[in-house]
Protein backbone atom coordinates (compact mmCIF):
# COMPACT_ATOMS: atom_id res chain seq x y z
CA UNK A 1 0.00 0.00 0.00
CA UNK A 2 1.35 3.45 -0.90
CA UNK A 3 0.60 5.94 1.85
CA UNK A 4 -0.17 9.39 0.48
CA UNK A 5 1.80 12.30 1.84
CA UNK A 6 -0.19 15.46 2.58
CA UNK A 7 2.04 17.58 0.34
CA UNK A 8 0.99 15.47 -2.67
CA UNK A 9 -2.73 15.61 -1.92
CA UNK A 10 -3.55 18.62 -4.07
CA UNK A 11 -6.00 18.70 -6.95
CA UNK A 12 -4.35 18.23 -10.33
CA UNK A 13 -5.37 18.22 -13.97
CA UNK A 14 -3.70 15.36 -15.84
CA UNK A 15 -2.42 15.22 -19.41
CA UNK A 16 -0.55 12.77 -21.67
CA UNK A 17 2.31 13.92 -23.90
CA UNK A 18 1.74 13.04 -27.57
CA UNK A 19 4.72 14.92 -28.98
CA UNK A 20 8.24 15.38 -27.54
CA UNK A 21 9.08 18.93 -26.45
CA UNK A 22 10.79 20.90 -23.64
CA UNK A 23 8.42 21.21 -20.67
CA UNK A 24 7.73 24.98 -20.81
CA UNK A 25 7.12 24.85 -24.56
CA UNK A 26 4.64 21.97 -24.08
CA UNK A 27 2.84 23.76 -21.22
CA UNK A 28 2.43 26.98 -23.22
CA UNK A 29 1.05 25.03 -26.18
CA UNK A 30 -1.36 22.89 -24.16
CA UNK A 31 -2.60 24.99 -21.23
CA UNK A 32 -5.07 27.86 -21.62
CA UNK A 33 -2.97 30.09 -19.36
CA UNK A 34 -0.73 33.14 -19.83
CA UNK A 35 3.02 32.67 -20.09
CA UNK A 36 3.58 34.38 -16.71
CA UNK A 37 0.97 32.15 -14.99
CA UNK A 38 2.52 28.97 -16.47
CA UNK A 39 6.01 30.06 -15.40
CA UNK A 40 4.76 30.86 -11.88
CA UNK A 41 3.09 27.43 -11.56
CA UNK A 42 6.33 25.78 -12.69
CA UNK A 43 8.54 27.81 -10.33
CA UNK A 44 6.18 27.23 -7.40
CA UNK A 45 6.35 23.43 -7.75
CA UNK A 46 2.88 23.00 -9.27
CA UNK A 47 3.93 20.76 -12.19
CA UNK A 48 4.67 17.03 -12.02
CA UNK A 49 6.08 14.81 -14.75
CA UNK A 50 5.37 11.11 -14.16
CA UNK A 51 4.66 11.91 -10.50
CA UNK A 52 7.87 13.89 -9.88
CA UNK A 53 7.77 17.60 -9.17
CA UNK A 54 9.76 19.39 -11.90
CA UNK A 55 10.79 23.06 -11.91
CA UNK A 56 13.26 23.13 -14.84
CA UNK A 57 11.79 24.98 -17.86
CA UNK A 58 13.77 22.89 -20.35
CA UNK A 59 13.00 19.45 -18.86
CA UNK A 60 12.68 17.15 -21.93
CA UNK A 61 9.27 15.47 -22.35
CA UNK A 62 8.85 12.15 -24.15
CA UNK A 63 5.75 10.74 -25.83
CA UNK A 64 3.64 8.99 -23.17
CA UNK A 65 4.84 11.09 -20.23
CA UNK A 66 2.10 12.00 -17.75
CA UNK A 67 1.84 15.71 -16.85
CA UNK A 68 0.02 16.80 -13.69
CA UNK A 69 -0.79 20.51 -13.31
CA UNK A 70 -1.89 21.78 -9.92
CA UNK A 71 -5.24 23.59 -9.74
CA UNK A 72 -4.13 25.28 -6.54
CA UNK A 73 -3.52 29.02 -6.52
CA UNK A 74 -0.73 28.48 -3.98
CA UNK A 75 1.86 25.75 -4.55
CA UNK A 76 4.63 27.57 -2.74
CA UNK A 77 4.05 26.19 0.78
CA UNK A 78 7.80 26.27 1.20
CA UNK A 79 9.52 29.66 1.24
CA UNK A 80 13.04 30.27 2.47
CA UNK A 81 15.74 32.67 1.34
CA UNK A 82 18.35 30.08 2.33
CA UNK A 83 16.92 26.79 1.07
CA UNK A 84 15.25 25.78 -2.18
CA UNK A 85 13.63 22.35 -2.56
CA UNK A 86 14.72 20.84 -5.88
CA UNK A 87 13.16 17.37 -5.49
CA UNK A 88 11.07 15.61 -2.86
CA UNK A 89 9.57 12.14 -2.39
CA UNK A 90 8.53 10.14 0.68
CA UNK A 91 12.11 8.98 1.39
CA UNK A 92 14.35 11.97 0.74
CA UNK A 93 14.60 15.60 -0.31
CA UNK A 94 17.22 17.28 -2.52
CA UNK A 95 17.80 20.94 -1.74
CA UNK A 96 19.90 23.81 -2.99
CA UNK A 97 21.50 25.62 -0.08
CA UNK A 98 22.39 29.30 -0.12
CA UNK A 99 25.50 30.72 1.53
CA UNK A 100 25.19 31.77 5.18
CA UNK A 101 23.37 28.71 6.57
CA UNK A 102 24.77 25.62 8.28
CA UNK A 103 23.87 22.11 7.12
CA UNK A 104 22.89 21.15 10.68
CA UNK A 105 22.73 22.72 14.13
CA UNK A 106 25.96 23.68 15.88
CA UNK A 107 25.53 25.46 19.19
CA UNK A 108 22.47 27.40 20.32
CA UNK A 109 19.91 28.89 17.92
CA UNK A 110 22.13 28.61 14.84
CA UNK A 111 20.41 28.95 11.48
CA UNK A 112 20.59 25.56 9.76
CA UNK A 113 18.98 23.61 6.90
CA UNK A 114 17.77 20.73 9.09
CA UNK A 115 15.64 23.10 11.22
CA UNK A 116 14.22 24.83 8.10
CA UNK A 117 13.23 21.45 6.61
CA UNK A 118 11.81 20.11 9.89
CA UNK A 119 9.63 23.21 10.13
CA UNK A 120 8.40 22.64 6.54
CA UNK A 121 7.65 18.96 7.24
CA UNK A 122 5.68 19.99 10.33
CA UNK A 123 3.67 22.62 8.42
CA UNK A 124 2.82 20.13 5.65
CA UNK A 125 1.82 17.49 8.25
CA UNK A 126 4.51 15.04 7.22
CA UNK A 127 5.46 12.64 10.00
CA UNK A 128 9.20 12.78 9.36
CA UNK A 129 12.29 14.80 10.07
CA UNK A 130 15.39 15.75 8.07
CA UNK A 131 18.40 13.46 8.55
CA UNK A 132 21.81 14.82 7.57
CA UNK A 133 23.84 12.48 5.33
CA UNK A 134 26.56 14.88 4.11
CA UNK A 135 27.51 18.49 4.74
CA UNK A 136 28.42 21.71 3.01
CA UNK A 137 30.25 24.49 4.83
CA UNK A 138 28.16 27.47 5.94
CA UNK A 139 29.60 29.62 3.14
CA UNK A 140 29.45 26.99 0.38
CA UNK A 141 26.24 26.95 -1.68
CA UNK A 142 24.72 24.12 -3.70
CA UNK A 143 23.01 20.75 -3.82
CA UNK A 144 22.48 18.45 -0.84
CA UNK A 145 20.45 15.33 0.04
CA UNK A 146 18.53 14.94 3.30
CA UNK A 147 16.87 11.65 4.22
CA UNK A 148 13.35 11.68 5.71
CA UNK A 149 13.81 8.61 7.91
CA UNK A 150 16.60 6.78 9.70
CA UNK A 151 16.53 3.76 7.34
CA UNK A 152 17.10 5.92 4.24
CA UNK A 153 19.78 7.89 6.08
CA UNK A 154 21.66 4.70 6.98
CA UNK A 155 21.44 3.33 3.44
CA UNK A 156 22.91 6.58 2.12
CA UNK A 157 25.60 6.86 4.79
CA UNK A 158 26.78 3.25 4.70
CA UNK A 159 27.02 3.02 0.90
CA UNK A 160 27.62 6.69 0.01
CA UNK A 161 30.53 6.06 -2.39
CA UNK A 162 28.56 3.51 -4.45
CA UNK A 163 25.25 5.42 -4.32
CA UNK A 164 26.67 8.84 -5.31
CA UNK A 165 28.31 8.44 -8.72
CA UNK A 166 28.96 12.07 -9.69
CA UNK A 167 29.52 15.07 -7.43
CA UNK A 168 30.93 18.25 -8.93
CA UNK A 169 31.63 21.74 -7.67
CA UNK A 170 32.43 24.95 -9.47
CA UNK A 171 34.74 27.55 -7.96
CA UNK A 172 36.32 30.88 -8.76
CA UNK A 173 39.98 30.58 -7.80
CA UNK A 174 42.68 33.19 -7.50
CA UNK A 175 45.08 33.64 -10.42
CA UNK A 176 45.30 32.17 -13.91
CA UNK A 177 45.45 28.34 -13.80
CA UNK A 178 48.26 27.03 -15.99
CA UNK A 179 46.91 23.53 -16.64
CA UNK A 180 43.55 22.92 -18.35
CA UNK A 181 42.86 19.82 -16.26
CA UNK A 182 44.49 17.40 -13.88
CA UNK A 183 44.25 15.53 -10.58
CA UNK A 184 45.56 16.35 -7.14
CA UNK A 185 45.87 13.62 -4.50
CA UNK A 186 47.39 13.61 -1.01
CA UNK A 187 46.58 12.95 2.64
CA UNK A 188 44.47 15.45 4.61
CA UNK A 189 44.51 15.76 8.38
CA UNK A 190 43.22 18.33 10.90
CA UNK A 191 45.55 19.92 13.41
CA UNK A 192 44.49 20.88 16.94
CA UNK A 193 43.10 24.21 15.69
CA UNK A 194 40.80 22.35 13.20
CA UNK A 195 42.85 23.59 10.22
CA UNK A 196 43.10 20.87 7.57
CA UNK A 197 46.58 20.46 6.16
CA UNK A 198 47.88 18.18 3.40
CA UNK A 199 50.82 15.83 3.11
CA UNK A 200 52.25 14.03 0.04
CA UNK A 201 52.93 10.98 2.28
CA UNK A 202 50.59 9.20 4.69
CA UNK A 203 50.37 11.38 7.80
CA UNK A 204 47.68 9.34 9.52
CA UNK A 205 44.99 11.43 7.81
CA UNK A 206 42.60 10.48 4.99
CA UNK A 207 43.61 10.04 1.36
CA UNK A 208 41.87 12.63 -0.83
CA UNK A 209 41.55 12.76 -4.64
CA UNK A 210 40.21 15.77 -6.58
CA UNK A 211 39.98 16.07 -10.38
CA UNK A 212 39.89 19.58 -11.85
CA UNK A 213 38.95 21.07 -15.21
CA UNK A 214 39.29 24.78 -16.09
CA UNK A 215 36.07 26.20 -17.60
CA UNK A 216 37.25 29.79 -18.11
CA UNK A 217 40.12 32.07 -17.11
CA UNK A 218 41.33 35.64 -17.04
CA UNK A 219 44.74 36.92 -15.98
CA UNK A 220 43.44 37.34 -12.42
CA UNK A 221 40.95 34.48 -11.89
CA UNK A 222 39.97 31.01 -13.13
CA UNK A 223 36.56 29.30 -13.18
CA UNK A 224 37.23 25.67 -12.29
CA UNK A 225 35.08 22.54 -12.11
CA UNK A 226 36.11 20.08 -9.39
CA UNK A 227 35.00 16.45 -9.39
CA UNK A 228 35.38 14.67 -6.08
CA UNK A 229 36.59 11.09 -5.97
CA UNK A 230 36.67 11.27 -2.17
CA UNK A 231 34.68 13.62 0.05
CA UNK A 232 36.98 14.85 2.80
CA UNK A 233 36.48 17.90 5.02
CA UNK A 234 37.62 21.11 3.24
CA UNK A 235 39.04 18.95 0.41
CA UNK A 236 38.53 21.36 -2.50
CA UNK A 237 39.62 24.40 -0.48
CA UNK A 238 42.86 22.75 0.66
CA UNK A 239 43.64 21.23 -2.75
CA UNK A 240 43.02 24.60 -4.47
CA UNK A 241 45.43 26.27 -2.04
CA UNK A 242 47.97 23.44 -2.61
CA UNK A 243 47.95 24.28 -6.33
CA UNK A 244 48.69 27.94 -5.59
CA UNK A 245 45.19 28.98 -6.67
CA UNK A 246 43.03 29.17 -3.52
CA UNK A 247 39.26 29.54 -3.73
CA UNK A 248 38.37 33.25 -3.75
CA UNK A 249 36.83 34.56 -0.55
CA UNK A 250 38.29 31.69 1.52
CA UNK A 251 39.29 33.28 4.84
CA UNK A 252 40.75 29.99 6.12
CA UNK A 253 42.94 28.82 3.24
CA UNK A 254 42.85 31.80 0.87
CA UNK A 255 45.22 34.64 0.02
CA UNK A 256 42.85 37.58 0.63
CA UNK A 257 41.52 37.64 -2.95
CA UNK A 258 37.77 38.23 -2.47
CA UNK A 259 36.19 39.72 -5.63
CA UNK A 260 32.60 38.65 -4.85
CA UNK A 261 32.56 39.01 -1.04
CA UNK A 262 31.68 35.35 -0.55
CA UNK A 263 33.38 31.96 -0.60
CA UNK A 264 33.31 31.24 -4.34
CA UNK A 265 32.45 27.52 -4.09
CA UNK A 266 29.17 25.97 -5.30
CA UNK A 267 28.10 22.29 -5.39
CA UNK A 268 26.41 22.28 -8.79
CA UNK A 269 26.11 18.62 -9.89
CA UNK A 270 24.79 15.76 -7.73
CA UNK A 271 24.00 12.35 -9.24
CA UNK A 272 23.06 9.26 -7.23
CA UNK A 273 21.13 6.01 -7.29
CA UNK A 274 17.96 6.37 -5.21
CA UNK A 275 18.63 4.28 -2.07
CA UNK A 276 15.09 2.78 -2.15
CA UNK A 277 14.01 2.68 -5.82
CA UNK A 278 17.57 2.47 -7.25
CA UNK A 279 16.58 4.91 -10.02
CA UNK A 280 19.28 7.24 -11.34
CA UNK A 281 18.70 10.71 -9.86
CA UNK A 282 20.57 13.52 -11.61
CA UNK A 283 20.52 17.17 -10.50
CA UNK A 284 22.38 20.18 -11.82
CA UNK A 285 22.10 23.85 -10.89
CA UNK A 286 23.44 26.69 -13.03
CA UNK A 287 26.89 28.10 -12.31
CA UNK A 288 26.08 31.11 -10.07
CA UNK A 289 25.57 34.22 -12.23
CA UNK A 290 28.03 36.26 -10.13
CA UNK A 291 30.74 33.66 -10.89
CA UNK A 292 30.05 33.90 -14.65
CA UNK A 293 30.05 37.71 -14.65
CA UNK A 294 33.72 37.76 -13.59
CA UNK A 295 34.58 36.13 -16.94
CA UNK A 296 32.43 38.27 -19.25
Amino acid sequence: MIRKNPYTEEKYNHYRVTESAPLLEWLLANLKESKSKVKATLQNRGIKVNGKCITQFDHPLKVGDKISVSKSKKNDIFRSRYVKIVYEDRFLVVIEKNIGILSMAAGHSSLNVKTVLDDYFHKTKQKCSAHVVHRLDRDTSGLMIYAKDIQTEQLLEHDWHNIVYDRRYVAVVSGEMEQDEGTIANWLKDNKSYITYSSPVDNGGKYAVTHFHVLNRTVSHSLVEYRLETGRKNQIRVHSADMGHPVCGDVKYGNGDDPLHRLCLHAYVLCFYHPITHQRMEFETPVPAMFRHLFK
